[in-house]
């Protein structure tokens, strides 16, 4: 058995002056700049950079305290947002870890690389269902999703992924200050859910975080390893906690069920979200990754276009009293129209802005 790879040697590179600015730069992209963290640190760019380089090197550097947001889009989160210059520090790693991870990563993994995304993931997933529609008798899908799951993961299992690939010691010393930052669990929220097998204690890592998205995607690679390559199943597609993986027969797609269960909870204390975790025919579709997918054709989600309809209602309002303009609101409009474009959507897209001449719908 080949031996496995951990890569040393990694914290000088992550700490560099040129990998600091261009953390920087990444993190001031598009309207961040104009975020008052954002214009007091550039004001004094070089003297900022030196200081958090020199904290880097000496090991004095600390995490800051985290502020706390509720966004209500796609539903219901709390985000916990570092501060600006840890931001810088969080981006500073993920530029060298993406490299590695992406060497590590199975080929059907979307969620935080480069040229990926939800909407690849679902054209891979509507591949996969075409593929498996001819060479299967019965095609089943098994669709896993994992119950709160950046807030349930422990720091022991967060730290270990990192552990089974990373050997620098002072590259996991400055991983592990961001994972014992977290805020501490919110167990209002978590009682009564099924989400800690082994009841422990320090869970969770800060949703809204660089780093965070970055040990949850290292997380579920062990669940991508254990499904595709240890169990072969070729048919599978993940985006961040979404699996989805189709099989041959209904007791095929039942066993397979229970296994990634188990894996889940045995080896990762996490839990899969019972509702969303369910297996059903091929024909039936999935909704998965923002759409409602078939073999012949995807649709976005009744949620998604939902939430659409009141979006642009609001803001319509906004505009006619002066709070927004036109040009704003086509940009707030464009994102949801990108993702729309992905689909067999282009009605749905001229009924919903039909009131709204000023939208224009290619």
């Amino acid at each position: 058995m080949a031996k496995k790879i951990k890569y040393d040697n990694l914290y000088e590179r992550i700490i560099s002056y040129e990998n600091l600015k261009a953390a920087f730069f990444k993190a001031t992209e598009g309207d961040k700049k104009y975020h008052p963290d954002a214009i007091r640190f550039s004001m004094m760019l070089e003297l900022n950079l030196t200081v958090l380089w020199r904290e880097l090197k000496n090991g004095t550097y600390r995490v800051g305290p985290y502020k706390y947001r509720v966004v209500y889009e796609p539903k219901e989160r709390g985000i916990w947002a570092p501060s600006f210059r840890d931001k810088i520090v969080q981006t500073a790693v993920h530029f060298v870890m993406k490299e590695i991870h992406e060497k590590i990563f199975i080929k059907y993994t979307y969620a935080c690389i480069d040229e990926k995304g939800h909407q690849r993931a679902a054209h891979q997933l509507q591949t996969n269902m075409r593929i498996a529609e001819r060479e299967f008798e019965d095609p089943w899908i098994v669709s896993i999703d994992v119950s709160k799951f950046f807030y349930t993961i422990p720091h022991v299992v967060a730290k270990w992924v990192h552990r089974k690939v990373v050997s620098c010691r002072k590259t996991l010393w400055l991983i592990d200050l961001f994972i014992d930052s977290s805020p501490p669990p919110d167990w209002e929220m978590l009682a009564g859910l099924d989400v800690n097998p082994r009841g422990l204690t320090k869970i969770g890592i800060p949703l809204g975080c660089t780093t965070s998205q970055d040990t949850a995607n290292l997380t579920l690679n062990e669940v991508d390893q254990y499904t595709h390559r240890f169990l072969g199943h070729r048919y599978y597609v993940r985006y961040m906690d979404d699996m989805n993986v189709i099989v041959d027969g209904k007791e095929r797609a039942q066993l397979l069920k229970r296994q990634m269960c188990s894996f889940l909870r045995e080896r990762l204390n996490l839990t899969e979200n019972p509702k969303k975790s369910q297996i059903f025919p091929l024909s039936q579709g999935v909704n998965a990754y923002g759409f409602k997918i078939w073999t012949t054709h995807m649709k976005v989600r009744d949620d998604s276009k939902k939430r659409e309809k009141r979006k642009i209602k609001k803001m319509d309002e906004k505009m006619q009293n002066g709070e927004m303009t036109e040009a704003e609101v086509r940009q707030a409009v464009n994102s949801w129209l990108g993702h729309a474009r992905h689909s067999n959507s282009y009605n749905l897209c001229k009924k919903i802005f039909a009131p709204y001449p000023y939208i224009k719908v290619e």
